[in-house]
């Protein structure tokens, strides 16, 4: 293992932010290449700026909505979150409560409208009495929204109403269309095609849910731009040139396009890069980490059944 303290060059390949990191140890570049980090590429931000219109919106009777639909761990969440970080909550100290203008939570795993409600109150640490009728528990979690400032909800892994018979699928569905009226509060939803299924299977939400999409990446400008930024962010002494047209092939064919996967296998590489002293990513490198694809994985856990 080197000791991280060689001549690092220009560095003229690294962020600024980046570079002060080629003179700590490897153990310490390591980590900082395990901590999740924001990269900001074109549909991200335009989801974003969607976002933050949504946020400032007039309340009236019939808010829009945004369904954020992408293949998993191609960047739904990381969006979600960012958003989140954004405008985080607010103890309001010297007010009359917390302020809460984003809350944001995870679909249960069904289309069950209890547990919905449940999961509501999980996440802004509200007293739960498992006694609780539907419309007890319903009226308490209104009550809670009103008094938070609430400017927006977002649900992540929508697509989870489809784990559910039919008439609970309509149930929640029909729920969740008043749930946006009542609160007259933008809804933003994120999941995978089968979010957008559900939706439009209620001709009512279909109509107030823009749907934007997460395509994969392939081959090309933005994808070459993508991996430069991700380069820039990886303390690595020696430049890799990831957005070569060799090197972005390799790395895209590996992640089957999902920003999720390619930042992994990215991560690895580099970390492999750092233990090995070679100090770059290469395709040897990228030949060299343990690594499956996602398809690989689908089929390894089919496997093991």
């Amino acid at each position: 293992m080197t000791n991280g303290n060689s001549n690092s060059g220009s560095a003229g390949h690294l962020h600024e932010s980046v570079r002060p990191y080629l003179h700590m140890s490897d153990d310490e570049r390591i980590t900082f290449i395990e901590t999740r980090r924001w990269i900001g590429y074109p549909r991200a931000v335009q989801i974003l700026d969607q976002m933050e219109h949504l946020l400032r919106y007039p309340k009236n009777h019939r808010m829009p909505n945004l369904l954020v639909v992408g293949r998993t761990n191609n960047g739904k969440t990381m969006i979600v979150n960012k958003f989140c970080a954004n405008h985080p909550a607010d103890e309001n100290e010297q007010g009359n409560g917390v302020s809460v203008p984003v809350l944001s939570f995870r679909m249960p795993p069904g289309p069950n409208v209890m547990q919905f409600y449940e999961r509501i109150l999980r996440t802004l640490a509200a007293p739960l009495k498992n006694s609780d009728r539907l419309a007890r528990r319903e009226r308490q979690v209104f009550d809670l929204l009103a008094r938070i400032n609430l400017k927006m909800v977002i649900i992540d892994d929508i697509h989870n109403v489809l784990r559910g018979r039919l008439d609970k699928q309509l149930e929640f569905l029909s729920t969740l269309r008043d749930f946006g009226n009542e609160l007259q509060v933008p809804i933003v939803a994120a999941g995978t095609k089968d979010a957008f299924m559900a939706v439009q299977s209620d001709p009512q939400l279909a109509n107030r849910f823009e749907p934007v999409i997460l395509p994969l990446w392939d081959v090309g400008d933005d994808s070459r731009r993508l991996l430069a930024s991700f380069e820039m962010l990886l303390p690595l002494k020696k430049p890799s040139n990831l957005s070569a047209t060799s090197m972005s092939i390799k790395i895209l064919s590996m992640s089957e396009g999902t920003i999720g996967d390619t930042s992994m296998l990215l991560n690895r590489a580099a970390i492999f890069a750092i233990k090995s002293g070679i100090e770059q990513i290469t395709e040897k490198v990228l030949e060299s980490v343990i690594w499956n694809s996602p398809s690989r994985r689908k089929e390894m856990a089919k496997e093991t059944i």
